[in-house]
C-alpha cells in the first residue's frame, strides 16, 4: 500500500533540493566565476541557460535523494541522518551560506573605500552640520504636518479594526476546519491577507495616490489595507491558541456557533486584541512618515519637498520632530500595553 505522506515528503525534499542545486549553480557561475574571478558581466539568462541551471539542480536533488545527504532532507525530514549524511548536508549548507554572502556583497556593491572617502565624509559632515542647526521658521507648518501624520495612522487603525476583527475568525484554522466549504473560505482569506500584507504600504500608497489623488486620504487607505492584513494574521493566531475548554462546554449544551464565538472565544481575545491594536497604531505612526514621501500626505510629503531642494536645515527640524513624535508614541503605547497585561 502506498504511503502518500511519505511520497509527499519526498516530493517536497526533491523540489527544495532542486532549488538549492539551481541556486548553487547560479551563484557559482554568474557571481563567483564571472564577477569575482573574471570581473566580467555574465551572459543574459536565456531559456536554454535557465534549463541548464534547473538540470544541475535536478542532478543535485537526485544525488541527495539517493544518498539521503541533502540540505532539504535535513530541514524537512523528521528522521535523524547518519553521521556521514549529516556532515555532507552541513557542509553543503555552509557552502550555500558563504556563496550567499559573496553574492550579497557583489550585488549590493559594498565599497568601504567609497564609504570612507574624503569627498563622501565631507559631504556627509556638511549635511549633518546643517541638520543639527534646524530652521525654526517652518516649525508651525511642520507641526501641523506631524499632527496630520498621527491622525493618518489613527484613522487607518480605527477603520481597519472591524474588518480585521471579522476576517480573523474566518482565518482561524480551529474554527474553519469542520467542513470543506469553511475550510475553502479559510484558505481564501489567508491567501488574500498574505498577498496584501506582502506588498509594502509604500507600494499601496503609490497605487492609492493614483486612485484617489495625492494626499492624506491615499496614505490612510494604504495603511488601512496593510493594517487589516497584518491584524488578521495576529488575531487569527491568537484565536488558534485559545483555551478549548469553554468552547467544548458550550458546544456540549447545544449552543449556536455564533454563541460559542461570542461567549467562549471573544472574552479570551479582548486583552490580546487590544494590545495588538495599540502596537499596530504605533507601527502605523512610523509608516505614515514614510508613505508621505510618495504622496501619502503628512510630514513625509513635507520632508520629501525640502530634501529635494537640499534644504538640510529644514530637513533637520522635520527629522527632530519625527523623532520626538515617535518617542512620545512609543512611551504612550508601551504604557497602554502594560496597563492591559
Amino acid at each position: 500500500m502506498l504511503n502518500f505522506s511519505k511520497i509527499k515528503e519526498h516530493i517536497k525534499v526533491f523540489a527544495l533540493d532542486i532549488f538549492f542545486g539551481s541556486y548553487l549553480a547560479i551563484t557559482v557561475h554568474r557571481i563567483f566565476w564571472c564577477k569575482v574571478i573574471w570581473d566580467s558581466s555574465p551572459e543574459p539568462i536565456s531559456v536554454l541557460l535557465a534549463a541548464e541551471y534547473i538540470a544541475i539542480g535536478a542532478v543535485y536533488a537526485a544525488l541527495g535523494l539517493a544518498t539521503g545527504a541533502s540540505v532539504a532532507g535535513k530541514l524537512l525530514r523528521k528522521q535523524k541522518l547518519t553521521d556521514s549524511q549529516n556532515t555532507v548536508a552541513v557542509h553543503t549548507a555552509w557552502i550555500l551560506g558563504i556563496l550567499s554572502v559573496i553574492t550579497g556583497w557583489v550585488l549590493t556593491k559594498i565599497s568601504p573605500i567609497d564609504f570612507f572617502s574624503k569627498q563622501g565624509l565631507e559631504a556627509a559632515g556638511n549635511i549633518f552640520s546643517d541638520m543639527l542647526n534646524p530652521e525654526f521658521s517652518i516649525a508651525e507648518t511642520a507641526v501641523i504636518a506631524m499632527i496630520e501624520t498621527v491622525y493618518i495612522a489613527l484613522m487607518a487603525t480605527i477603520t481597519a479594526l472591524p474588518f480585521a476583527f471579522a476576517l480573523s475568525f474566518f482565518s482561524a484554522r480551529n474554527l474553519m476546519k469542520h467542513n470543506k466549504v469553511t475550510f475553502a473560505v479559510y484558505y481564501a482569506v489567508r491567501i488574500i491577507a498574505n498577498f496584501t500584507r506582502s506588498i509594502e504600504p509604500l507600494i499601496w500608497a503609490i497605487i492609492f495616490s493614483v486612485w484617489v489623488g495625492i494626499g492624506p486620504f491615499a496614505g490612510m487607505l494604504a495603511l488601512m489595507l496593510h493594517t487589516i492584513s497584518s491584524l488578521v494574521k495576529q488575531y487569527s493566531e491568537q484565536i488558534e491558541d485559545i483555551d478549548q475548554g469553554p468552547v467544548e462546554a458550550l458546544e456540549a449544551v447545544g449552543a449556536h456557533p455564533l454563541q460559542v464565538i461570542w461567549y467562549a472565544i471573544v472574552p479570551q481575545l479582548l486583552i490580546p486584541f487590544l494590545s495588538f491594536t495599540i502596537y499596530r497604531w504605533d507601527i502605523n505612526v512610523r509608516m505614515a512618515t514614510i508613505i508621505g514621501m510618495v504622496g501619502g500626505g503628512g510630514v513625509g510629503t513635507l520632508l520629501m519637498q525640502y530634501q529635494g531642494l537640499a534644504k538640510w536645515q529644514e530637513v533637520g527640524l522635520i527629522v527632530m520632530l519625527i523623532a520626538a513624535a515617535v518617542w512620545i508614541m512609543d512611551y504612550i503605547s508601551a504604557k497602554a500595553r502594560e496597563s492591559l497585561l
